[in-house]
């Protein structure tokens, strides 16, 4: 089973969080996520964090610390995830987000974060987004 390390963004502005869904024919097709992408080989996580960003919705960022890391196997598709995800800024003069690379985005409520619309492995950050969008809200 191969092991892939993905790094993604927690990123909160006006008491909302950023969510993008996944592209149709992939792995988990149609699920909303925290954006990021898979780490590449020999790269630090929050660059590759702030490239995927860049890629994936167009947007800068200014990586900041760790806010929690979950590993989940999916024998399904015979993989496993190590996901590190970050509490991430965007940077002036940033764009707003688009959907470049992933199906959809959406900046999401408490009401937008049911554990049934996101991967197994991005259930166990959904309560500490909660406390965070109630904090920051």
């Amino acid at each position: 089973m191969n092991t892939v390390i993905v790094a993604a963004a927690i990123l909160i502005e006006d008491g909302r969080v950023l969510l993008t869904q996944r592209k149709a024919g992939g792995h988990l097709a149609g699920a909303w996520e925290f954006p990021g992408g898979k780490v590449e080989l020999g790269e630090d996580p929050k660059e590759a964090l702030a490239r995927e960003l860049h890629e994936e919705v167009g947007i800068f960022v200014r990586v900041g610390e760790i806010v929690d890391v979950t590993f989940h196997r999916y024998d399904d598709a015979n993989k496993a995830v190590l996901l590190l995800f970050y509490e991430v800024e965007r940077t002036a003069p940033s764009p707003a987000p688009q959907a470049i690379d992933v199906a959809a985005l959406k900046w999401g409520d408490e009401g937008d974060l049911d554990p049934a619309q996101f991967p197994p492995a991005d259930v166990a950050i959904l309560s500490k987004v909660r406390r965070r969008l109630g904090a920051k809200g």
